[in-house]
């Protein structure tokens, strides 16, 4: 459980004093600070001395003539590698065929460079050939889990939960666009000024999206969500505090028992690590299958079958939607449905599963609170064409979905399950919640980190007597919050 903060006390200030004439000196209330005094103060940043300009003005020219050598070598690499052969050829073999070509195309060029450049020349050419080029680095790295290219010369990351711009750079747009085509044609689609943008998976499983110009208008853009190989379970997120073992014990029960639960959040907010985490509870004895737009979703589960939607091609034709996915799904025989994303028109094929037989059905929408999360669903109801009264949609909604967990990336970075609440019904025209847990923040620190805390609100879950049939029986003490 989180500790109590307090507040650090303020240092008592001392009252100012002043002589007035001769006499002895009176105290005098403190002046009103000014608005400008209150305003954080401004870094000055020191200009840099010519020594450091010099070293900075060299390691660029050195950089710049690097990226030359390269872009000559990768031409003679081309011309001399048996692009057929690639395929077949082991790791090592191509690593040491290229450092050969390589040495033997610097002697011609009479370049001469120290050991370590030379290896890193050779391992920036074998990512060229086989791998992503300059992205190739970011993609190994384990701490870096987006990737956003905005233009040639802007590669972001984020790490921590914190964007940061790196030294990485393409050489020239061309070369951007080449490694997009090397992407997007291994999944058999393509990127041009007719078709400017596409959403792909890496042979890793990493989710990519990328826009081309004239759309991107200052250089293409890209961005790539990397695969987590080591999948997060509940006892990982609890110990990284984004939500606590007596929500975690809450969670199991509602999974356990069935219930349709939604994953609502913002874009990074970890909806999809939470639905992964979520999976975990569902017994291997039940038949699931997954339905998304770009394969993310690692259940642990021996019978899971899993579908993924396909764009249309170059005609227009063969397009296969999550709607139509889902309507596939229902004939095959699930115990549970869970749709990666629910965004549009599917949603009502969702609505009517969930309300058929599928319980323990899960998906995950975008929204900023539970609230929002039904007004979306009321949204895409409309979208899908469907001419319902409000009423009777609010009313498929609320006899569907049982739960919604709300989660949530703060400023600091951190990412928190910031709600859980529960569908309890109908009353009148509104669809009636309660919530049962929310974090509560306290504060935050100098440094930027949120201070806050999970707790109950005092309400009994809706649920209790099916959690009970189920045999899961919860302590009241969970429900009882925290003064």
């Amino acid at each position: 459980m989180f500790s109590r903060f307090k507040k650090p006390e303020q240092a008592n200030q001392k009252p100012a004093t002043t002589a007035v004439g001769s006499g002895a000196p009176q105290t005098r209330a403190p002046a009103a600070a000014s608005p400008a005094a209150s305003l954080p103060k401004i870094a000055v940043v020191a200009p840099k001395s010519p020594a450091e300009v010099t070293a900075l003005d060299k390691e660029r020219k050195k950089k710049e003539k690097m990226s030359e050598l390269k872009v000559e070598l990768h031409k003679r690499l081309l011309e001399n590698l048996n692009l057929a052969a690639l395929e077949s050829a082991t790791e090592g073999n191509l690593k040491v065929e290229i450092a050969a070509i390589v040495s033997e195309a610097l002697e011609e060029m009479s370049v001469v460079l120290n050991k370590e450049d030379r290896t890193i020349l050779n391992q920036d050419l074998f990512d060229e050939v086989m791998g992503l080029g300059p992205l190739e680095p970011l993609l190994k790295d384990e701490t870096v889990n987006d990737i956003l290219v905005n233009g040639p010369k802007r590669i972001f990351i984020e790490r921590g939960g914190k964007l940061t711009l790196t030294d990485i750079t393409f050489k020239d747009e061309r070369h951007l666009l080449r490694i997009i085509d090397k992407i997007v044609s291994a999944v058999g689609r393509r990127v041009d000024e007719s078709n400017p943008y596409c959403d792909a998976r890496l042979a890793d499983g990493s989710r990519f999206n990328c826009m081309v110009p004239p759309v991107a208008v200052d250089g293409s853009l890209v961005s790539i969500r990397k695969f987590k190989k080591d999948k997060l379970g509940i006892p990982d997120l609890v110990r990284f505090g984004a939500f606590t073992e007596e929500m975690a014990l809450y969670l199991q029960a509602a999974v356990s028992c069935r219930l349709n639960i939604i994953v609502s959040g913002g874009t990074g907010s970890g909806k999809t690590t939470t639905l992964n985490a979520l999976s975990s509870f569902i017994d291997n004895s039940e038949r699931v299958l997954t339905i998304e737009d770009t394969a993310e979703l690692q259940l642990q589960q021996v019978h899971v079958g899993r579908m993924e939607s396909r764009p249309p091609n170059v005609e227009g034709k063969g397009a296969v939607t999550q709607r139509d996915c889902l309507r596939n799904a229902l004939r095959m025989r699930p115990d549970r449905i869970i749709v990666g994303e629910t965004r549009g028109e599917e949603v009502i094929d969702m609505l009517q599963a969930m309300n058929t037989g599928h319980d323990g059905s899960m998906t995950t929408i975008h929204a900023n609170n539970a609230r929002d999360g039904i007004s979306r669903l009321e949204n895409m109801v409309a979208m899908a064409g469907i001419e319902m009264p409000l009423k009777a949609v609010r009313s498929q909604i609320a006899a569907a979905v049982n739960l919604i967990v709300q989660a949530s990336r703060l400023q600091d970075g951190s990412r928190r399950m910031v709600s859980i609440t529960e569908i309890t019904g109908m009353e009148g025209d509104v669809i009636s919640m309660q919530e049962v847990f929310r974090y509560e923040r306290l504060g935050i620190e100098p440094n930027g980190k949120i201070i806050g805390r999970f707790n109950a609100t005092g309400v009994r879950s809706h649920y209790s007597d099916r959690f009970r049939q189920w045999g899961f029986e919860l302590p009241a003490s969970i429900y009882e919050p925290i003064a």
